[in-house]
């Protein structure tokens, strides 16, 4: 089992950036395929950003591409989602996710998750 906290959240101006962090204590976290994900008030969980076992295969969500940067070090058991260029509708709160397949996307696919950090974007 994969215990995760994500950290990092915090209110930022339109413009800016954060970094989330998300500490993963428990067995073989280089065994995980660790993904981000969102949920704005009101709205469904979203993807954002995944990462393969090691840092050779990442996919993000096709609307966030090239605002964020995901990555990990397992030497750490940790991983980071580096948001650029937040608007307000970035607003949500952030979710780390592990799970054991590579690619995947829905909620479903991943078996344990953080607690979530939230992400406020001020205009």
């Amino acid at each position: 089992q994969v215990q995760l906290v994500e950290s990092g959240g915090g209110l930022v101006q339109a413009g800016g950036s954060l970094r989330l962090s998300c500490a993963a204590s428990g067995r073989s976290f280089s065994r995980y395929a660790m993904g981000w994900f969102r949920q704005a008030p009101g709205k469904e969980r979203e993807f954002v950003a995944g990462i393969g076992w090691s840092s050779g295969r990442l996919y993000y969500a096709r609307s966030l591409e090239g605002r964020v940067s995901m990555s990990r070090d397992n030497a750490k058991n940790t991983v980071w989602l580096q948001m650029n260029s937040l608007k307000p509708e970035d607003t949500a709160v952030y979710y780390c996710a592990a799970g054991l397949r590579i690619g995947v996307t829905t909620e479903d696919d991943y078996l344990y998750w953080g607690q979530g950090t939230q992400v406020t974007v001020s205009l």
